[in-house]
């Protein structure tokens, strides 16, 4: 291992880190550790310092002189030399293999990579723990806000009830352009695309993978549970309309898509959708790119963490803090420092299931396409009511030449395994046309 005493006499020795990666963020992380060297290195009490890159081709954005540079990125973790592995490749099997080949090695690890730790990272941390290495991931949630930190340890004396977040940029994005200025959600998508916030196949992203793979970290830190990526519920936003913003904006509430974990009496729950959320709370003003996590502790009450999701340095930013916590204390032992889900590795709650979604209580609005005529509204009511679930509010718009007309609905909370009997005995309806549009709502109050 590398770990272990560092001083030359009186002086600190350098730590040495290897990044393998230098796209965006592997860029920024070497321009701003070496920009700021001399503040970490106060902050730090020793320098750190880029000692190899392993990357298959330059940066035209990263000032590399004097870096010893690799192509094979395996260099880096088999490198004595290194203290400190920052994986920046991003994906899962080739950085897997990566990461546990530098812990075998003794090497601490840096990783901004979210799909890894939610899929792999129960593996990733029980080898690290075996080996009495640090596996750090500050930056795989939410780029630069420092989320992982404030529920790990700022929180520590809570128990917290539930979170939410706002934590893929390029759906918010979305959503806010929908909203702002009535725009389709093809149209945005392709403007998403052009800009850069959307990968060509934007599925992760507007499918709400990538934002359930930083769920189920949040929901791991927040809750003391095992990583369950598999057990996390994921719907898009691909079928919100212009419509729907308008009239969840009459009803006072603005959509945005959200992942929520919370935890009640029969389990936890991991989710991820679109969702009404009153106008007036501070996580219903986040637009744009911009990411906020909603924590709710007992002892603390809500609390928001707010910022740039993305980008260069702000995710960079995350990873540099990671590397200075190692550094800070390498001369610490495994079992003092902090866990990596912030709960000590035997607490673990190997018990306590995830909810499927079936078993989720919430609110609902309810979008119905019915035909304009005496007694389609009743019927509709006497199947919620049939099913137990009352009615908050009712909007019943004009019909259009189609004799078509669009019923919305908002009902108190019920749970999804009743209202899923209702919306098909809706649809059943002779008078219905189209399936049932569907958007959860939360309250998200103290």
């Amino acid at each position: 291992m590398t770990t272990g005493n560092m001083q030359e006499g009186n002086v600190l020795k350098p730590v040495k880190v290897g990044v393998c990666g230098l796209g965006t963020v592997g860029s920024g992380t070497v321009n701003v550790l070496r920009r700021n060297a001399e503040e970490i290195a106060r902050r730090t009490g020793r320098p750190i310092i880029v000692e190899q890159i392993g990357a298959r081709r330059d940066n035209p954005n990263c000032d590399t002189t004097g870096i010893n540079i690799t192509r094979d990125i395996f260099d880096v973790v088999s490198n004595p030399e290194i203290d400190v592995v920052v994986e920046l490749i991003g994906g899962y099997d080739i950085a897997r293999e990566l990461v546990l080949k530098a812990i075998a090695n003794g090497k601490h690890v840096v990783t901004a990579n979210k799909a890894l730790i939610a899929v792999h990272g129960n593996e990733i941390f029980a080898a690290a723990r075996e080996q009495g290495v640090v596996v750090a991931y500050e930056s795989a949630v939410a780029g630069g806000i420092p989320v992982i930190k404030g529920i790990r340890e700022g929180l520590s004396a809570n128990k917290i009830n539930w979170l939410a977040g706002i934590i893929n940029g390029t759906g918010n994005y979305i959503m806010t352009q929908m909203r702002d200025y009535g725009r389709d959600f093809n149209d945005v998508l392709k403007e998403a695309q052009e800009l850069g916030y959307a990968e060509a196949d934007p599925t992760f992203d507007v499918e709400g993978i990538d934002a359930a793979h930083k769920l189920t970290i949040l929901g791991s830190v927040a809750f003391g549970i095992p990583l369950q990526f598999e057990k996390a519920y994921t719907e898009g936003i691909s079928k919100i309309t212009p419509l729907d913003i308008e009239q969840a904006d009459e009803l006072g509430y603005i959509i945005k898509h959200l992942g929520i974990a919370r935890r009640n009496d029969n389990g936890v729950e991991l989710r991820v959708h679109p969702t009404l959320i009153p106008k007036d709370r501070l996580i219903a003003n986040v637009h744009g790119v911009l990411n906020a996590v909603m924590v709710q502790g007992d002892a603390v009450g809500p609390t928001m963490y707010y910022g740039p999701g993305a980008g260069a340095e702000p995710t960079a930013s995350s990873v540099i803090a990671d590397i200075v916590d190692i550094a800070r204390g390498l001369d610490i032992d495994y079992a003092n420092r902090v866990p990596p889900l912030g709960f000590t590795d035997e607490t673990l709650d190997q018990n306590t299931p995830i909810l499927p979604m079936e078993e989720v209580n919430t609110a609902y609005y309810l979008r119905i396409q019915a035909v304009d005529r005496p007694g389609v509204l009743a019927n509709i009511a006497s199947i919620l009511s049939e099913k137990g679930i009352s009615i908050e509010a009712i909007i019943q718009k004009e019909a259009k030449e189609s004799q078509l007309v669009p019923i919305i609905l908002l009902t108190h909370q019920t749970k999804e395994q009743q209202m899923n009997a209702a919306i098909a005995d809706i649809e059943a309806l002779a008078d219905v046309n189209d399936e049932v549009v569907r958007i959860r709502v939360e309250g998200l109050d103290s």
